[in-house]
């Protein structure tokens, strides 16, 4: 059992460096069974710190073998130097020296795939947050930024790749079959954007000529077998160094750019200088193995990835603490980016979706942190949606609130003022002050306030006055360590809509005339009060329009004003959004009358709408898509004050199946109208807006159990001409009671992509995420399957995590199986990975949403695992903190 409590990290002991590396080099020596690594730093006292004696320095290093230690090129005695777990502290004797250190690694015994560790035969390299200090000592914190050269050094044979971040300056034999390749980054960058790949690897060369004129050289390696999937990443990243160049003004700065693909990887994709480093399933796309959904999680990670060469390395973060400085904000311009390439309705309509399941979620449980931490005993954990998604839409407001030209003068100045710096959230706010004359004082409370604000909105109209007035109040619910807080800015895009639907001219009081039809509303107070005048007719409000804010809304829609909205809104998010609203309600009240053992009756005006938009030709069907889709099982836990499961599901599936009935004829005129999906695989937004509601109306007629449904679901996994038709038709028969052709089509796929790990991870999750009956047995046998092994991040999410957070039904068993199943897997876990270990632990922190039984059954597993031997800072945080 852990005795020791990992060290709690505060931003308010923030330190600047004792002392700087201006100059970084590096000689690495690859083996098999270990890696010497050689470095030569060449150092000096911050001239920022304090005057008087030199201090001691102290280096950053874990799991090492410290072989040697020299100071200005005299070799330190073991008596010169103290080692612990964690750190090598010295003492210098000048203000500028050369410390060269040589250690010893073993990255083929590396599962926790941080540092420098192997992937199959590949040499790879993970350093965010802290993983540097796992190869070499070093001062391994963001704000010591220093310029790197590296020497890679490896058998020719086995390893015919040599890569490091920057441009390659040198290379040459060595005797006895040893080959090496030296790299030099001119731009300085801490420790976590280094980088080092070494494999046999295929390359595929392509070049972008950028905006002024120069030639940059495009490389993706991969395995030689997956060639033939790096086509999509390629085009995507061509056309995200246009965009940042058309949007932004970002003009890449290396003479090349290489993206590596690996199997084994805790993240999706590394942003290091000139080298990123990518899950592959981030990476290969190819239409007979990936779906319409990795082509754009492709298109969105490589843009990403990208951008941040701004957004993240040429700024770069003061201490960890900031991370969403760069994080946040470069979610939002890959989510942009994504917009301008796709549909920007579906694209906001598919971020809402994903932020109020699982961020508010997140927002609302014992990890609840602002956007800023204030502590961390793990940093690893804080690599969260908060960050990543609440800290884009915290620059979304801000972009909303400044306009797009006001947001690109801001950001000019912040890259102009900032380049080559580590910087803070502050920083940010204030170039986007300063280049606008605007106070943010107020809105920076988004970065340190937890949780998600509640706006409730009462609209009156006065027909004497013609006057129409919205009262908004906002509040904010107690999270970990923060019981008050005070008011947000809180932008809120809305209409007012006209009996016909139409937008009606907008003249706030004080105003002299009528500005426009839609607006912006600043909310910056508990209370507050907005007049619109020469309002001629009772209006219905189209509120958060674009999802302006992310925040819960409140206000008093009837069912019919949710139809009226759904019907006639000419925004399109809203529109979804009130299709979406009135589905939650229904699906509530049903989910009551179920609950008091009272027979269930679906509410026609649901049915109204969506057979409405069926037979609406002119509405995009990726819109149409995602108005048919029920709110998730997860959304509705989220909106529950007490989750009852089996309620949720049960209802949720017998409005599915009322659908499917009421609509079918509606639903097979508009599935045949749509084609069969023949010729040629398009990767472009139509396309794939075709294929989305196609295959949304093949999962609805498959519940009508109808043999015609049945024979056009078989035919389409036999016969689609791409993974995007053939899963959704898995998916259809794996849900379906037809066990016969369930299993013949399972076990074809299984036969028929055996050699795809990332196909058979989709087959993995599929069978995970079914909520039949049985969830927890089939799990547990798929973890025998040899296609299958902890050792692989992909794999663990693919089957242990889909089965927790996609299959509530048998995740939740009344008897807690579910959860005894997943607390022996993060114990494994933990030994092997911390990472993936800490993430899988999410649903299980979330114990307070249900019923008593459920809670301590729950905390019972999270009091098993923090009693485990050895446990790690990772796991140890989440679980103390979710039974605290």
């Amino acid at each position: 059992m852990r005795t020791e409590q990992p060290t709690t990290i505060h931003l308010t002991d923030y330190r600047q460096p004792d002392y700087l590396i201006d100059e970084t080099h590096l000689t690495f020596e690859l083996f098999e069974d270990h890696a010497l690594v050689h470095s030569r730093l060449a150092m000096r006292a911050n001239a920022a710190g304090e005057g008087g004696a030199l201090p001691p320095l102290v280096l950053h290093g874990q799991d090492l073998v410290l072989q040697s230690v020299a100071l200005d090129e005299q070799a330190l005695t073991a008596d010169a130097w103290q080692v612990d777990d964690s750190s090598l502290t010295l003492q210098p004797q000048a203000r500028e020296f050369e410390l060269a250190i040589t250690t010893r690694i073993e990255p083929q015994n590396n599962t926790a795939l941080e540092g420098l560790y192997k992937s199959g035969g590949m040499f790879c390299t993970q350093c965010e947050a802290e993983g540097f200090r796992k190869i070499t000592y070093y001062l391994d914190r963001p704000d010591v930024m220093s310029r790197f050269t590296t020497t890679v050094t490896a058998e020719r044979g086995s390893y015919p790749v040599l890569l490091s971040n920057g441009n390659l300056i040198a290379s040459g034999e060595h005797e006895g079959g040893r080959h090496w390749a030296t790299w030099e980054d001119p731009f300085p960058k801490p420790a976590y954007l280094f980088a080092l790949v070494a494999g046999d690897l295929y390359r595929i060369d392509d070049s972008f000529t950028t905006m002024s004129g120069r030639e940059v050289e495009l490389r993706i390696y991969v395995e030689p077998e997956n060639r033939e999937q790096c086509g999509h990443a390629m085009d995507s990243l061509k056309r995200s160094m246009r965009w940042d160049e058309e949007v932004y003004g970002r003009e890449y700065d290396l003479d090349i750019f290489m993206i590596v693909a690996v199997n084994d990887f805790n993240m999706g994709a590394m942003e290091n200088k000139g080298l990123n480093i990518f899950n592959s399933s981030c990476v290969l796309a190819h239409p007979d193995t990936a779906t319409d959904m990795a082509f754009q999680r492709v298109e969105a990670v490589v843009a990403h990835e990208y951008f941040h060469n701004w957004s993240g390395n040429r700024v770069t973060c003061r201490d960890w603490f900031q991370l969403s400085l760069k994080e946040g904000f470069t979610v939002f311009r890959d989510a942009e980016f994504s917009a301008d390439m796709n549909s920007r309705t579906v694209k906001r309509i598919e971020d809402a979706t994903f932020l109020r399941a699982n961020q508010f979620a997140e927002d609302a449980g014992p990890m609840a942190h602002p956007v800023r931490p204030d502590s961390y005993m793990e940093i690893s954990n804080f690599y969260t949606l908060t960050i990543y998604e609440k800290g884009a839409e915290v620059v979304r407001m801000l972009h909303t609130l400044l306009g797009a030209e006001g947001f690109r003068k801001g950001t000019d100045l912040y890259f102009e003022r900032h380049d080559g710096q580590a910087v803070t959230c502050d920083d940010f706010i204030t170039a986007l002050e300063d280049a606008n004359e605007a106070d943010f004082t107020q809105f920076k409370r988004w970065y340190s306030q937890a949780g998600t604000p509640v706006l409730q909105v009462d609209g009156r109209y006065d027909a004497a006055s013609s006057t129409f007035q919205l009262l908004c109040r906002q509040s904010c619910p107690a999270t970990p360590g923060q019981t008050e807080k005070l008011p947000f800015v809180i932008p809120l895009r809305l209409a007012l809509l006209d009996g016909e639907g139409r937008e009606m001219p907008l003249q706030l009081a004080g105003e002299t005339q009528a500005c426009g039809t839609e607006t912006v509303l600043a909310v910056t107070e508990a209370e507050q009060l907005f007049v619109f005048e020469n309002v001629r007719e009772e209006p219905l409000p189209s509120l958060l329009r674009g999802f302006s804010a992310p925040v819960k809304l409140v206000y008093p829609y009837s069912r019919d004003d949710r139809v009226f909205l759904a019907m006639h809104d000419p925004d399109g998010f809203n529109r979804w959004e009130a299709a979406q609203s009135l589905a939650v309600d229904v699906l509530q009240g049903l989910i009551g009358i179920h609950q008091a053992g009272r027979p269930l009756l679906l509410d026609q005006r649901l049915l109204e709408v969506h057979r409405a938009v069926l037979k609406d030709d002119s509405l995009d069907p990726a819109m149409v898509a995602e108005i048919l889709r029920l709110p998730s099982e997860a959304y509705l836990v989220e909106l529950a004050e007490e989750a009852d499961v089996e309620a949720i599901h049960h209802v949720r599936d017998w409005v599915r199946r009322e659908l499917a009935t009421a609509l079918a004829e509606t639903m097979w005129s508009r599935f045949r109208q749509l084609g069969d999906g023949a010729g040629a695989y398009r990767a472009d937004a139509e396309s794939m807006a075709r294929r989305s509601l196609r295959n949304t109306l093949l999962g609805y007629l498959m519940l009508t159990e109808s043999s015609e449904a049945l024979s056009v679901c078989v035919q389409q996994f036999v016969e689609a001409g791409n993974m995007t038709d053939r899963q959704a038709a898995l998916v259809a028969l794996v849900n379906s009671p037809h066990e016969q052709q369930k299993h013949a089509a399972l076990e074809e796929f299984a036969q028929r992509w055996n050699a795809y790990p990332l196909v058979m991870d989709q087959w993995f999750s599929i069978q995970a995420a079914s909520p039949l009956p049985g969830g927890l047995e089939r799990v547990q046998g798929l973890m025998k399957h040899p296609a299958f092994t902890l050792r692989n991040p992909n794999k663990v999410r693919a089957l242990i995590g889909a089965f927790a957070n996609q299959n509530l039904a048998n995740f939740h068993r009344a008897d807690g199986a579910g959860y005894r199943f997943v607390a022996d897997q993060i114990i494994e876990l933990n030994r092997l990975n911390p990472q993936i270990a800490s993430r899988m632990l999410t649903p299980l922190t979330r114990w307070r949403k249900f019923d008593e039984p459920r809670q301590l059954l729950m905390k019972a597993e999270l009091a098993r695992i923090l009693a485990s031997d050895d446990l790690s800072p990772d796991v140890y945080e989440v679980v103390s903190k979710s039974l605290a």
